[in-house]
This record gives C-alpha cells, sequence and structure tokens, in this order.
C-alpha cells in the first residue's frame, strides 16, 4: 500500500452536519446525534483524528444492530451529596456523558468533589473533552474509561485490558489551563488505523503481532488487536502502563458494576448487537476549597515548563495540552478540518448507505 500524504478539507459546519445527518439517520434525534457529532469534530480539530469522523460508523452500526439505543434517558441508581452511580441505558457516549459530568459538577459546587460512576455505557470519544467541559465551569475536571481488551499486560501475548485513557484538565490563571489525555497504552487502536488509512507502517513500540513479537505492519497490527502498555516491555517499564490501565478499570467497570477488561466485546467496523456496557468515572473537584493561589502557581508551573531550554530551537518544550490547543486554533481561523482521502471515501460510502447528502469537500 502506498503512502497518502494530500489531506482534503472540509468545512467544519459540513463535517457536523454530516455526522449528525448519519447519526439521524441511523435513528438518533437530532439532539443525540447534534452531542455526538460535536464530540467528534472536537477530536478532529484537535488533531487527533483517530477519536473523531473515523469513530462515526462504528456508532452507526452499534444503533443500527440495536447494540446502541440513542433515544433513552441515562438514569441515577444511587447517590450520596458527592457521588452517584449511574445507568447509561445503552445510550451515546455523549449523552450519558454530558449527564454524568453535569451531576458531578452540581455536586462538587455544594461538597467541594464529586465522584460519578457509569456502567452500561457506549464509547465516548475523547476523554478530554469530559474533563475539559468541568474545567469550561472553572473545576479540575477528571474522567476515565474502559475499553475493548486490546492491550497486552508486561510478559503476556493476550490482550486483557483495554487502553483505558485517563483525563485531567484543570483552569489556571492568565489565560492558561492543564490540559491531559492519554491512553494508558503506548497508543489507541485507532492510531494504528490511521496509518491504516494512510497507507503507512506504524512506529516501533506500539503493537505486537499474534506471535507475541512487535510488529510494524499496520494491518497486522489491526488485525491482531494488541498493543503494547504505556512503557512498552518491562525493561522498559511497560509495568507501569499496565498498572495505570488496571487503575482506570478499578474506577469504571469494577466499581460501576458493568463489564469489564476480558469481559468487554470488541468493537469493530461491523456490529453484532451486543450492547458495550462500558464503565466510566467523571471526577470534579472546586479548587477554590484547597489552597489560596492555586490559579497563579499552576500558571507558573505551565509557564515554566514551556520555557524551559530546548535541546532543538525548532522544537520547543510543550506544556500539557499546548499541541490541541494549537491545533484548535488553527482550526478555527480557517473554518475547516482536514481528512486523508481513504477517510473521505469511507464518508462517501457511508452516505451512500445511509441515504444522506454525501460531505462536500472544499476546492483546493
Amino acid at each position: 500500500m502506498q503512502a497518502c500524504e494530500k489531506m482534503i478539507r472540509v468545512a467544519t459546519v459540513e463535517a457536523c452536519r454530516f455526522m449528525v445527518d448519519c447519526l439521524h439517520a441511523a435513528g438518533a434525534n437530532r439532539e443525540a446525534a447534534e452531542q455526538q457529532a460535536k464530540l467528534l469534530i472536537q477530536a478532529d480539530k484537535c488533531g487527533h483524528p483517530s477519536h473523531g469522523m473515523n469513530r462515526l460508523e462504528f456508532y452507526v452500526n452499534d444503533i443500527i444492530s440495536g447494540a446502541c439505543e440513542p433515544n433513552n434517558k441515562p438514569e441515577v441508581l444511587k447517590e450520596t451529596a458527592s457521588t452517584a452511580w449511574i445507568d447509561a441505558k445503552n445510550v451515546l457516549g455523549a449523552t450519558s456523558s454530558h449527564f454524568a459530568m453535569d451531576i458531578s459538577m452540581a455536586k462538587a459546587r455544594e461538597t467541594g468533589v464529586a465522584w460519578v460512576v457509569v456502567k452500561g455505557a457506549n464509547h465516548n470519544g475523547m476523554a478530554g473533552y469530559w474533563a475539559q467541559k468541568a474545567t469550561d465551569q472553572g473545576f479540575i475536571g477528571m474522567a476515565f474509561t474502559n475499553t475493548s481488551p486490546l492491550c497486552a499486560p508486561t510478559r503476556s501475548k493476550q490482550a486483557a485490558l483495554g487502553t483505558n485513557p485517563l483525563a485531567c484538565s484543570a483552569p489556571a490563571a492568565s489565560g492558561e489551563s492543564f490540559y491531559l489525555d492519554m491512553a494508558t497504552s503506548a497508543v489507541a487502536v485507532g492510531k494504528i488505523e490511521m496509518q491504516l488509512r494512510k497507507g503507512e507502517p506504524i512506529p516501533a513500540g506500539w503493537a505486537q503481532g499474534p506471535d507475541g513479537n512487535e510488529t510494524l505492519d499496520a494491518q497486522v497490527a489491526f488485525d491482531t488487536k494488541c498493543v503494547y502498555p504505556l512503557g512498552g516491555r518491562e525493561l522498559t517499564s511497560g509495568y507501569k502502563g499496565y498498572g495505570l490501565g488496571a487503575m482506570v478499570e478499578l474506577f469504571c467497570g469494577v466499581l460501576g458494576g458493568s463489564k469489564y477488561g476480558h469481559h468487554i466485546r470488541s468493537w469493530s467496523h461491523t456490529s453484532d448487537g451486543t450492547p458495550a456496557d462500558l464503565g466510566q468515572c467523571f471526577v470534579a473537584i472546586d479548587p477554590n476549597c484547597f489552597a489560596p493561589g492555586y490559579a497563579d502557581r499552576l500558571t507558573d508551573c505551565i509557564q515554566h515548563w514551556r520555557n524551559l531550554e530546548t535541546l532543538d530551537p525548532n522544537l520547543p518544550v510543550l506544556a500539557p495540552g499546548d499541541k490541541e490547543k494549537a491545533a484548535v486554533l488553527k482550526s478555527d481561523q480557517t473554518g475547516t478540518v482536514s481528512f486523508v482521502q481513504q477517510q473521505i471515501d469511507s464518508c462517501l460510502a457511508l452516505a451512500k448507505r445511509l441515504k444522506v447528502k454525501p460531505i462536500e469537500c472544499l476546492q483546493e
């Protein structure tokens, strides 16, 4: 397969329109479709296309097969002043995640800290989107989710944990903010899928083949679906990523009473109608409940990190979130998002299948 570097530009509003139309045609009501589309387009704007339009067909197939029931209403099963346990009722990930983080923020306004756990959930895109939702309201936000078993613990040839991402976002002073969104595996499988779309091999340290040995073949890695934990092999501290992934599983599937680890279904471009039943966790913390001057101290940290002497003048040190903020700014300035040609081709095929207006690309 030949590498394809050409990127196709699409107006952001048009990309959102297309995703809403597809989700609505599949069976989601307009509000649910719009929430999910906003979640996906933010990933594309942030420079994380693996979690953007790339995931649209997965959601569509889940709705059509009955694996996802997008028009249900999430339900609070149990709560205290600072905690809640929620049944997502198998709705789209954006619907239940907005519901859960709104509850977490409301409780944190009263108690200072809130911890909300969800069962019966579907994939909810970038974890950072939900942490940022809390930060936009002045809270330190955290979000965790378990995923399909795709990550092999150190010393194992078999996947037993998901990529299990975690995210933390926090407001600072002087227009600064902290933003961290990371998988606890070396890479998300969506990144491998993007290499496939571009016709390129994967970098070393990402994934192993069916024999347990490292592979650079994107197709083999995607078919095997067995990525390394953060840190790679045991010699390079992969056991730390394994431990972080296990911690996320504790907060989500185990604590929430949903599917966990090796019990979670495999997720792909096809759907057999099996509900995902993922576990997710949403945390909101009011920084005003702690030491005065928090925002100034965080800003001092961020600006110090960014101004550290660099090894390469062309590669400045970045504070957590700088890369994403720069990508969003560029996207907002142009009013566009960009996709590889193979992604556009997939969208055109999906439009034909769902009988919706095809996505319109901008002429260069």
